[in-house]
C-alpha cells in the first residue's frame, strides 16, 4: 500500500498543462515528482538516471509513444507504471498491459482515482517481481536436478568425480557446486566399528 508512503514519481506527458495538473495532484497526495518527460524515449532515460518508484505514462506522445517507452523500461529498468489516457479502449489496455502497465487512469482523474491506480500498479509490480524470482529459483532447481540425473563419471579407485571442465574433484565438492546441498560428514555403523572398535555397542 502507498497511502502512508511517499513515492518518487516520474511523469511522462507531452502536454505541459496536463503534466502540471498531474504533478500538483501527486504533490497533494504527498508524493515527490522527480521530473517530466515528453516522450517514451526520454521517460526511459530518466527512469535509468533517476530510478523512480513509479512512472505516470501518457500513451500518445511524439517520437516515441508510451507503449514503446514502457517496453524499454520493462526490459532495462523494471518499474511500476500507471498509464494515462484520454479515452478507454480494450485494445489499448491489452497492449499497455503487455508492455508493462500495472494500472490505468482516464484523464482527467481525481485524487482518489490517482491514489488507487498507484496502489494497484505498485502491488501488481511487486507480485510480478516475486513471481519472476520464484521462476528463476525453480529453473535453477530444475537445472540442478538435470545435472544430478546425468551420467556422472566417477573413479572406481579414489571415488573422485570428473566435473564439466574435466577436473577430478571430491564427491562432496561436486554435489555442493551442482546442487547447493551441504555435506554432513559422519560414519556408518560398519565403519564406526572398524575405526573405533572400542565404541562397538554390540560386544
Amino acid at each position: 500500500m502507498t497511502k502512508d508512503k511517499k513515492l518518487r514519481i516520474l511523469i511522462a506527458e507531452d502536454d505541459f498543462l496536463v503534466a502540471e495538473m498531474i504533478k500538483g495532484q501527486l504533490e497533494q497526495l504527498g508524493h515527490e515528482v522527480l521530473d517530466i518527460a515528453t516522450n517514451g524515449h526520454y521517460a526511459a532515460e530518466k527512469v535509468r538516471d533517476l530510478k523512480p518508484d513509479l512512472v505516470m505514462m501518457d500513451i500518445n506522445m511524439p517520437d516515441m509513444d508510451g507503449i514503446d517507452g514502457m517496453r524499454l523500461i520493462r526490459k532495462h529498468f523494471p518499474t511500476p507504471v500507471v498509464v494515462l489516457t484520454a479515452y478507454e479502449s480494450p485494445d489499448l489496455f491489452k497492449r499497455a498491459t503487455k508492455a508493462g502497465a500495472g494500472a490505468y487512469l482516464i484523464k482527467p482523474s481525481n485524487l482518489q482515482e490517482i491514489e488507487r491506480a498507484i496502489e494497484i500498479s505498485v502491488a501488481r509490480f511487486d507480485d510480478l517481481m516475486e513471481l519472476q524470482k520464484l521462476n528463476t529459483e525453480l529453473n535453477t532447481a530444475l537445472d540442478n536436478i538435470k545435472t544430478l540425473e546425468a551420467l556422472i563419471p566417477i573413479c572406481v579407485n579414489c571415488k573422485k568425480v570428473r566435473d564439466d571442465e574435466g577436473y577430478w574433484t571430491e564427491v562432496e565438492n561436486y554435489l555442493l557446486k551442482h546442487s547447493g546441498v551441504s555435506i554432513e560428514k559422519n560414519l556408518c555403523p560398519k565403519c564406526m566399528k572398524e575405526i573405533y572398535p572400542e565404541f562397538d555397542t554390540d560386544k
